[in-house]
């Protein structure tokens, strides 16, 4: 263990020095304010949970030999004691200990349960989306942060550096149009509709900014290392059965949402329904898809398909050459409106938010045919700069984180 320790303290100095961003993400005056002595950050890879748990570590009053950083992926810690390395390092003074990829780690319920009964230590861990808590004693015991991709806001202040607001989707029905007008007015000569064009084809993973030529191609590499490593090692799916989840996310890529019915898509992926389930499951758990149910399946069993969307409009430009407009552009409002909001599909508009607001996403001149006569009912307009009435611009549900 003497060994051991020594060689992470080698790789946390390093980790620890290298010079962080600037910009911090939604989530991290909340995180800041936890007195939680567990806390969880969880996510997709890619959207910057490691960045944000260094970030808050510069904001901890630890002296530098009492934290210590670790990634669970790291070959060192192979048939390693979490639990056991921690307290290691706590009766040596040890204060604080950042863990990444934790679900690499064998046991971590059991593990981290052990160090919150035991060790007076402050832990703040990152893991995959597709973690499942299953110990319900466990989840009382911590704080858990979902960190989503990057909102359109917040892709907006990375690159123009400003500050820009965000609104509960209430305070947006009621005032989109004010909203509108102060965002456009804040963008000076830059113009919204290209800002959001260009979030859908590279703006929801933070290192685009690295390197935004191949930034599809480390979209693909990331589809891969969620399913070959995260989906494939949590839900012990056999490599081999790793490309039907690809073929999965490719169809859906090239598909309308209600064209995909289970029977349909079981037989054109080539498995069964039960299995097919479970697949979508996974895959909407590790944030690579979306699944929607259809609003009244809430209060009574219906045989009405759900609606399958890739997690984000930045995924088609790695799984698929060609796409549907409308989408892309059911596609991105369900990844805004997800985050923090309940979602589902209806008969009438295209989706029922927060059990109150019915949505029907178009182009600029969609009418209200489809959602007149219901209460609190909106058209959500693609290619228009500022609304009117209940008639909202698209991009502006990018601004509800």
């Amino acid at each position: 263990m003497v060994e051991l320790l020594e060689s992470v303290r080698k790789i946390s100095y390093h980790r620890l020095s290298i010079a962080l961003p600037e910009y911090r993400r939604f989530l991290y005056k909340g995180i800041q304010a936890s007195t939680s002595k567990i806390v969880g950050i969880y996510g997709s890879r890619g959207v910057g949970k490691t960045t944000l748990m260094l970030q808050l570590l510069q904001s901890f009053d630890y002296a530098p030999d009492e934290v210590l950083y670790l990634s669970c992926d790291h070959p060192i810690f192979a048939d390693v004691s979490l639990y056991a390395f921690v307290e290691y390092f706590y009766e040596r003074g040890g204060k604080c200990v950042l863990i990444d990829e934790i679900h690499e780690s064998k046991n971590f319920e059991q593990e981290l349960k052990s160090v919150y009964d035991f060790l007076d230590i402050k832990i703040l861990f990152s893991g995959s989306s597709a973690v499942k808590i299953s110990n319900a004693s466990f989840a009382r015991r911590y704080s858990m942060f979902k960190l989503p991709a990057l909102s359109l806001r917040e892709f907006i202040e990375l690159q123009l550096n400003i500050e820009l607001n965000a609104y509960t989707l209430e305070a947006l029905t009621l005032n989109h149009t004010t909203y509108a007008d102060e965002i456009n007015k804040k963008l000076s000569k830059e113009k919204i509709l290209k800002l959001y064009n260009d979030y859908i084809n590279f703006g929801a993973y933070p290192y685009y900014l690295n390197d935004l030529q191949s930034y599809n191609q480390k979209m693909v590499d990331t589809i891969s290392t969620i399913l070959y490593t995260d989906v494939a090692l949590l839900y012990k799916v056999p490599a081999a059965k790793v490309e039907l989840l690809k073929k999965l996310l490719l169809t859906i890529c090239v598909s309308k949402p209600l064209e995909l019915s289970i029977e349909k898509l079981s037989a054109k992926v080539g498995v069964s329904k039960v299995t097919l389930y479970n697949y979508i499951d996974y895959l909407h758990r590790a944030e690579l898809l979306r699944h929607v149910t259809y609003e009244a399946k809430r209060f009574k069993s219906m045989q009405k398909p759900d609606k399958l969307y890739l997690a984000h409009p930045n995924l088609f430009g790695a799984l698929c050459k060609k796409s549907e407009v409308g989408t892309v552009r059911e596609t991105f409002f369900a990844a805004m409106a997800s985050v923090g909001y309940s979602i589902y599909y209806v008969d009438r508009g295209d989706f029922l938010v927060d059990e109150t607001y019915t949505f029907e996403i178009g182009g600029k001149n969609k009418s209200f045919n489809q959602i007149k006569d219901i209460d609190n009912a909106f058209v959500v307009s693609d290619d228009i700069e500022i609304g009117f009435d209940n008639k909202i611009p698209l991009w502006l549900f990018g601004f509800l984180y």
